[in-house]
Formats: structure tokens, sequence, C-alpha cells
């Protein structure tokens, strides 16, 4: 099997962030804050007239939450609904606090994706 060559990686990631964000239910605002880029970034993101780059931070984010989505959407068995409210509900495992504001930043969503892994190995 043949490894992606960079564009191919730069569209894959780009195309995994917009459609996590979209299931998570995230304003293009709060997409940016997760990935610490400008809200206009984001827009031209959505427009695919940008993509993540693997030479800056917005890589590693999107990275992350595309990684936290995979794990939350196994824990909760596909259910969007579940999934939803898993990220907007208080959590006793980080703090009291809810992972939707956790993950807007870098230690709250390293936070989370290390929740999530750590409880899906309980499993």
């Amino acid at each position: 099997m043949a490894i992606p060559d960079a564009d191919a990686q730069r569209k894959v990631l780009s195309k995994a962030v917009v459609n996590t964000a979209d299931k998570l239910e995230f304003t293009k605002s709060k997409l940016s804050k997760v990935l610490g880029v400008s809200p206009a970034t984001v827009t031209h993101l959505y427009a695919h007239s940008y993509e993540l780059s693997p030479l800056r931070k917005e890589w590693d984010f999107g990275v992350l939450l595309v990684r936290l989505y995979r794990s939350l959407d196994a824990l909760v068995g596909g259910s969007r609904e579940d999934a939803l409210a898993w990220m907007n509900s208080k959590n006793k495992g980080l703090a009291g606090q809810k992972p939707a504001d956790l993950i807007e930043k870098t230690e709250g969503l390293v936070s989370v994706v290390h929740y999530l892994d750590t409880y899906r190995g309980i499993i």
C-alpha cells in the first residue's frame, strides 16, 4: 500500500476536521478556537480553498480533534445524540467541566483526548 503524498494528507485531514466539526455541531468560531486559527481561515477551510498545514500547530490540533471524535464515536456506539450530550455535559473525570469547553485550549484538548483514550482502554 502506497503512503499518501503530502497533498493527499492535507486534503484528507482538512476534510476530516470539517466533517468532525459538523458532527459535533461546532460553530466556525468554536472550530477556529480549537484549531488556533482565525475564523476567516475556518471559512476558507469549509470552502475548500484552504488546507491544514503539517508545518503548523493547526495540524496537530486537527489530528487530536479527529482522534477525539473517533474515540467518542466508538464509546457511544455511533450515537450522535449521545456524543453531543457527552461533549456538552459536565464530567467528573474532567474536573466537573464540559469537554466542549475544555477543548478550546490546548491543554484541555489533550486532556479530553487522553481521558477518552484511557476510558476506551478500560472497555
